[in-house]
């Protein structure tokens, strides 16, 4: 029983690093397309583009992200804003985000 519940634990961490794993691939995916966008200005197609390609797809199961439409617009309005992902991940991007956001219900 010991060894079962071991060997459990262990294959939801391999399953929870695959994950990480994949979820670093769709944030490069990310990148790419808005360096795309700076440089061509095709940025938004070129993620719908490969999040609607059967890797895209595989890439985005495998990140625990399902590949619906719904996500396919969301990727394409976030490489739209042109805020790269490290940037929309770090604490002061939310911070000023958060900021700009009670600002505005101020003024509303």
């Amino acid at each position: 029983m010991v060894d079962f519940v071991d060997g459990t634990a262990f294959n939801f961490e391999q399953g929870q690093r695959s994950r990480k794993l994949f979820a670093a691939v769709v944030l490069a995916a990310l990148d790419d397309a808005i360096a795309d966008d700076k440089k061509y200005g095709n940025g938004p197609e070129q993620i719908a583009r490969w999040a609607r390609s059967r890797d895209g797809r595989e890439v985005l199961s495998c990140a625990g992200i399902d590949p619906n439409e719904r996500v396919v617009k969301g990727l394409m309005e976030f490489v739209s804003k042109g805020v790269r992902t490290s940037v929309a991940l770090s604490r002061e991007e939310s911070e000023r985000r958060h900021a700009l956001e009670l600002e505005q219900a101020e003024a509303a």
